[in-house]
């Protein structure tokens, strides 16, 4: 069985103008032609299209694509570990981001205090002051937030480093349990989001199970919250708002 171009353009979510480019390069050509010249795509053709998207999704040129897919000594199982090792290592960068973000967005709140070269190191190019309003008037009444001022205003760059890796492993776990298809309920979830309370509770303010909770919600229901985890893994921010709930619902 073969498939037209236009078929193919439409399973793979990639231009026809794409397929015509990867057949002009050499990266993908049709294994069939009809007797009109029209490409017609087979199985094998479709499988190495999935193998090129892959790896371009992974950030490979498309000149470091073909040499990997051209090299005799590679077969299917072979590409297949190979992007999953690369995944992972993605998972975790990302997941480290995520949690660099969401801690800039508490600590410029609470009163950082950092030299513009020590925020970028710490932080990266995210701007916490952009979200300075916002925090105020959904915490600033709060013991929680006094408490975390206190708290973070003493904080050298050396202790927001150290805020940042503790909260990117804790994410990397809880991303972990989650790929591993572990229900949120399971022990792994609840025991990834209990460091997660704890981390809160070490650094910035008293996070009972029930505050907890709350941030759980909030982290599905306000978007830019929600990104910090979708970014890791579509549907994660679901999974560990439910992991939140688990874990509050095992200490209670």
């Amino acid at each position: 069985m073969s498939y037209s171009v236009g078929q193919v353009a439409a399973f793979a979510c990639v231009t026809v103008r794409t397929l015509h480019h990867y057949d002009e390069i050499g990266l993908l050509s049709p294994g069939e032609r009809t007797a009109a010249g029209y490409r017609r795509y087979t199985e094998p053709d479709l499988d190495r299209l999935q193998q090129i998207l892959f790896y371009r999704e992974l950030g490979f040129s498309l000149e470091e694509v073909a040499a990997i897919l051209d090299d005799p000594s590679a077969d299917p199982l072979t590409h297949l570990r190979r992007q999953h090792e690369l995944l992972r290592q993605r998972i975790d960068r990302l997941a480290r981001m995520a949690a660099a973000v969401e801690q800039a967005m508490e600590a410029h709140a609470m009163g950082i205090s950092l030299t513009p070269e020590e925020r970028f190191e710490v932080f990266g190019d995210f701007r916490p002051e952009d979200h300075e309003e916002e925090v105020r008037e959904r915490w600033g009444d709060s013991e929680a937030f006094e408490q975390s001022r206190r708290r973070a205003a003493s904080y050298t760059k050396q202790d927001w480093l150290k805020i940042k890796d503790e909260g990117g492993e804790i994410l990397a776990a809880l991303a972990d349990a989650y790929a591993a298809g572990q229900p949120p309920y399971s022990p792994q979830a609840m025991d990834a989001a209990e460091a997660h309370r704890a981390h809160i509770g070490r650094w910035f303010y008293d996070c009972s199970p029930q505050i907890h909770r709350g941030l759980g919600d909030m982290y599905v229901a306000d978007p830019r919250f929600a990104a910090n985890y979708e970014t890791v893994a579509t549907g994660l921010a679901q999974y560990v708002r439910d992991a939140i709930h688990a874990n509050a619902d095992r200490m209670a």
